[in-house]
C-alpha cells in the first residue's frame, strides 16, 4: 500500500504565516521558522511554503525566509509564490526548497511549467490549483491568491499540467479553505482519477476524520493542513497516530 503523507502549510505574508478563511481574514499565527520546525518534531512529512501575497502584489517569494526555514528542516520542503519563471525555480531550489510550486504564472503561460520540468525535472515542480465551484457547477481555476477568476475547467487544468511535466498537483477548493468543514471530495476525486501525478488535497481540514476522509478510497495521495495546528485545535502527533489506527500506511 502507498504511504499517504501529512503536510503542514505555512500561508506567509509579510514574513509571518498568517491564516483565513475563503482566502480572506488573515490573521497573523507566528513566525515561519518557528512553526516549520516545531512541526517537524511533531512529525509532518513535509512543510509547504507559500507566500500567498507574492503574485498578486507583484512581488518575489520571500527567499530569505524561506533560506532560514530551509537551514532548519530535514523533511522537504515546498515553495511557492511569485515564482514566475524557471530562473525563480532555480533561485528557490538554491535557498534550500526540494520543490516548487506554480499558480498563476503557469496559468499566465503553460510554457512556464514545461521550461521548469524540463529543466529541474517532474520531481520539483508542483502545479498549485485553486479551485472554485461555480454557478453551473464546474470547479473553475482561480489566480492571485484566489483573486482572478479564470474560465479554465480545474479538472482538465489539472490534467494539463501533469501532461506538462508537473509531479504533483497541490489542489485547493477556496469554497473549503479555512471553514474546517472537510475537504472537497467531489474535486479532489475528480482530479485524482483523472491524473497519474499525486494529488495534494488542502482547503477544509477541521479534524482527524476529514485528513482520513480524503486520504482513504482514492480521494489524495496527500492532506495538507494549516488551520487547526496553528490553533492549537489538535497536533501532528495526533493527526498521524489517528491515520495509523484507521489502517492508512503512514511514515
Amino acid at each position: 500500500m502507498l504511504t499517504r503523507r501529512l503536510i503542514v502549510c505555512l500561508d506567509v505574508k509579510g514574513g509571518r504565516v498568517v491564516k483565513g478563511v475563503n482566502f480572506v481574514g488573515l490573521r497573523d499565527v507566528g513566525d515561519p521558522v518557528a512553526l516549520a520546525t516545531r512541526y517537524e518534531a511533531e512529525g509532518a512529512d513535509e512543510i509547504t511554503f507559500l507566500d500567498i501575497s507574492a503574485s498578486a502584489e507583484d512581488r518575489a517569494t520571500l527567499l530569505e525566509v524561506a533560506r532560514r526555514t530551509a537551514e532548519q528542516l530535514f523533511i522537504p520542503l515546498t515553495i511557492g509564490g511569485g515564482v514566475r519563471t524557471a530562473d525563480d525555480v532555480g533561485r528557490a531550489l538554491r535557498a534550500g526548497a526540494d520543490k516548487v510550486s506554480l499558480n498563476s504564472a503557469m496559468v499566465a503561460d503553460p510554457t512556464v511549467l514545461t521550461a521548469c520540468a524540463e529543466r529541474f525535472g517532474a520531481q520539483c515542480v508542483v502545479a498549485s490549483i485553486d479551485a472554485k465551484l461555480d454557478d453551473g457547477g464546474t470547479w473553475r481555476v482561480w489566480t492571485h491568491g484566489g483573486r482572478t477568476p479564470t474560465n479554465l475547467d480545474a479538472v482538465a487544468w489539472a490534467e494539463e499540467c501533469v501532461e506538462r511535466g508537473a509531479g504533483e498537483v497541490l489542489l485547493t477548493s477556496i469554497d473549503r479553505d479555512g471553514a474546517r468543514t472537510g475537504y472537497d471530495l467531489p474535486l479532489m476525486r475528480a482530479v485524482s482519477t483523472r491524473v497519474t501525478a499525486p494529488v495534494i488535497a488542502s482547503g477544509g481540514a477541521g479534524n482527524a476524520s476529514h485528513v482520513i476522509d480524503v486520504l482513504a478510497d482514492g480521494h489524495a495521495d496527500a492532506a495538507l493542513v494549516a488551520g487547526i495546528l496553528h490553533d492549537n485545535v489538535t497536533t501532528v502527533g495526533a493527526l498521524k497516530d489517528a491515520m495509523r489506527a484507521s489502517g492508512l500506511v503512514v511514515r
